[in-house]
């Protein structure tokens, strides 16, 4: 099947039909091409790491470097080995959770060059919150001490483009997927008049709200968060603290 271009503007989300708006955009989003990147000539090192947990500066380091090895197309593929899975099949000191969507294409490990034990990861459509993945999250950080959470945003989000076409067009959303839209809208809501595309500008929003959701809950208030978007055509991670 040949893959059709991402819309670039809310007028280009179609109408919805009786399943809900959530399957509408992983559909129209979800078949972009993806232009080839090309490697530089120069690899990027795989970091040292040191034994036991990592403090949330050193981790946010490791993340940035596993996705420039990543992005340049030279990963290393650390911690996949015989050896690494006998280690943590005892114990595990993962050094940061990533609450990220469920799309296909932005694997954490992938994205930034991980392996087994290494990350802690939490996946629901367009980085919903409920109570069990905040649970998950507040988890990592008091049984693992995993003081580093990045919520990881995503170019061509299909849950952000359902929330725009629920937003524009106040049609319901029928079944759980209500649930993911409803906790998209307020982003939507809020970039609805901003110049640009709507779907771009509610990823970004939405990924603030998070962040800023959990840096006013006491439960996190030992971790550092940060929030971060995965473009899907160059493959970097951008960072960024609210």
């Amino acid at each position: 099947m040949t893959p059709t271009a991402p819309p670039t503007s809310p007028s280009s989300l179609t109408t919805p039909g009786r399943r809900g708006l959530l399957a509408l955009g992983l559909a129209a989003l979800g078949t972009a091409a993806v232009p080839a990147v090309a490697a530089p000539a120069v690899a990027v090192p795989a970091p040292r790491r040191a034994a036991g947990p990592l403090d949330p500066t050193a981790a946010l380091a490791e993340l940035r470097a596993g996705n420039a090895r990543y992005a340049a197309l030279r990963q290393q593929y650390p911690h996949q080995d015989a050896a690494r899975r006998a280690a943590v099949a005892v114990s595990q000191q993962p050094f940061a959770t990533v609450i990220g969507c469920i799309d296909s294409r932005v694997p954490p490990e992938l994205v930034f060059d991980q392996g087994l034990g290494d990350l802690i990861g939490v996946r629901s459509a367009g980085q919903a919150l409920d109570e069990a993945v905040l649970g998950s999250v507040q988890f990592a950080l008091e049984e693992l001490h995993v003081r580093l959470i990045v919520v990881l945003g995503h170019e061509r989000c299909g849950a952000a483009a359902a929330a725009v076409e629920h937003v524009r067009t106040g049609h319901p959303v029928e079944g759980h997927i209500e649930r993911v839209v409803e906790e998209l809208a307020p982003a939507a809501r809020a970039t609805r008049h901003l110049p640009g595309d709507w779907v771009e500008n509610t990823v970004r929003a939405n990924v603030d709200r998070i962040t800023r959701r959990l840096a006013r809950d006491k439960a996190f208030a030992e971790a550092r968060i940060v929030g971060a978007r995965f473009d899907l055509d160059t493959g970097k991670v951008a960072f960024h603290q609210v």
